[in-house]
């Protein structure tokens, strides 16, 4: 930070592609098959529209507007937080195959702000930055010859930030739960969003419970048997176009199990929130990148 209290914070990568090329791929920032932002490891860019000037939105709790595009050579993002500044994405050719990306960000960090740009904000702006750029080289050459690597620190942050399920009531896709437990007691849904690269397939999902066997397959549903002595309880992963949604039910059958319910009952909704919470950063942290997948699509 320098003495009048703006950062400047500069990051580039000379790539071994044509500027053409990398620039058509910085055309598709926000949009659904955005090869570039380092989804889903970290929120995606997503604006009100397509990318264009005057789109507002911005990533996480990062909000920004586009202020000027240049289709395929630049685009500059005007933060629209109390700290103002701006960021922006340029490609510069550097012959006919052959080109530099650089990104640009400069702001004033204000009150808390000036705390947190050193400890947490940098931190994870550079490493976001850094795999930008290496979605650059995947995307456009095919492979990355240094990719970025997370500091404990950054591993810290990234899990502490991590989105948290949100409670619902069961969705109507989740068939197979509906009537596996007659006269049920109890019953509770948690849902997250389905993030690019994620798996779709519910069996992917079944580490949540994990252990628990599947009794049935059902379109994009899985119906697990979390029985416990004393208790008919059953869980249902589904997966649909938006959200995969955890789902459970449960009788008690006996004393015993009347009495183990009424004590778990009060932790459940954490464990169950918790282990979803779990998968859903495993799985995405283990997803292709944004350019490991625009590659594999170009390969097929």
């Amino acid at each position: 930070m320098s003495v009048t209290g703006v950062v400047r914070n500069e990051h580039e990568r000379v790539v071994e592609a044509p500027a053409g090329a990398v620039g058509a791929l910085l055309d598709r920032l926000s949009a659904p098959d955005d090869p570039l932002f380092p989804t889903p490891a970290w929120p995606a860019m997503a604006f009100d529209g397509p990318l264009a000037v005057g789109a507002a939105g911005g990533h996480g709790p990062v909000r920004y507007r586009v202020a000027a595009y240049e289709p395929g050579r630049g685009v500059r993002f005007d933060l629209t937080d109390p700290s103002g500044g701006f960021h922006e994405l340029t490609v510069e050719p550097l012959g006919e195959r052959r080109c530099r990306v650089r990104h640009v960000l400069e702001t004033r960090p204000k009150g808390l702000e000036r705390l947190l740009w050193p400890t947490v904000i940098r931190p994870v702006h550079d490493t976001m930055v850094e795999e930008l750029l290496d979605n650059v080289e995947r995307a456009a050459t095919g492979t990355c010859a240094r990719p970025a690597r997370w500091t404990p620190r950054v591993q810290l942050l990234n899990r502490l930030a991590w989105a948290r399920p949100e409670t619902v009531d069961w969705p109507a896709g989740a068939r197979l739960i509906r009537t596996a437990v007659d006269r049920a007691g109890y019953r509770d849904a948690y849902r997250m969003p389905l993030l690019p690269g994620q798996p779709r397939d519910p069996d992917a999902w079944t580490g949540v419970l994990r252990g628990f066997p599947v009794l049935a397959r059902e379109g994009g549903e899985v119906l697990l048997d979390v029985q416990v002595k004393g208790l008919t309880a059953r869980a249902s992963i589904l997966i649909d176009e938006r959200y995969v949604t955890l789902s459970t039910v449960v009788r008690t059958d006996t004393t015993r199990g009347r009495l183990y319910w009424s004590a778990v009952r009060l932790g459940h909704p954490f464990l169950a929130r918790l282990m979803l919470r779990r998968t859903h950063r495993g799985l995405a942290l283990a997803a292709p990148s944004a350019g490991e997948r625009v590659r594999r699509a170009v390969t097929g």
